[in-house]
């Protein structure tokens, strides 16, 4: 997991995306990022993901694939979903039964976040900074965060704005959104369209 931290650093930079959290589980990444560059995401993705495959394979004798498929990604309105959405991200560890307090799990930004760690690829977002004047304060601050979990219905939009490749936020985000991209950042209604017949 140090590998893939490391070439994740290598490949931020290379590209110009910040990344504000992360959790490496044993079976999957979540990742929070913010592109400074057209396309730096999906660069980003692509480059670490062949790295770390041919590490992978090499270190276990084995050949093939590793990932199911392209990385999934979502939009999120920083303002209302970010701190939840790290939340989500540092809490994984926890919900799978690896350890009690996400303080417990190196591979995560929690170090970073609550406890003031020093990591190379942290770039702390701007809604995280707002929690205090001081570094101290602000840990405290987003510890206070942990005290409650995160609200189940929170958990289900954001594994299907996840998985949906949608966004997450507000309606009217959502319109700002699909009116600057010209593309839907929401799921269509369900079932046929409803056609007035005079």
């Amino acid at each position: 997991m140090a590998a893939y931290i490391h070439w994740l650093d290598e490949y931020a930079r290379q590209f110009f995306v910040s990344v504000h959290a992360w959790v490496l589980m044993t079976n999957h990444v979540h990742l929070l990022v913010t592109p400074n560059r057209e396309g730096g995401v999906s660069s980003m993705m692509q480059a670490l993901g062949r790295r770390y495959v041919r590490y992978f394979n090499r270190e276990y004798r084995r050949t093939g694939t590793l990932w199911e498929g392209r990385f999934k990604a979502s939009l999120v309105q920083s303002e209302v979903y970010l701190l939840v959405c790290q939340r989500y991200i540092e809490l994984n560890p926890v919900r799978a039964g690896m350890v009690s307090d996400p303080a417990d799990y190196v591979w995560s930004s929690y170090q970073a976040h609550a406890l003031g760690k020093s990591i190379n690829v942290h770039t702390p977002h701007s809604e995280y900074l707002k929690l205090g004047e001081e570094p101290k304060e602000r840990q405290c601050s987003y510890r206070a965060l942990f005290d409650a979990h995160v609200d189940c219905s929170l958990i289900k939009d954001i594994r299907a704005a996840v998985n949906k490749g949608m966004a997450l936020g507000s309606a009217r985000f959502k319109d700002e959104i699909e009116c600057l991209h010209g593309r839907r950042v929401r799921p269509a209604a369900m079932g046929r369209p409803v056609i007035d017949v005079p």
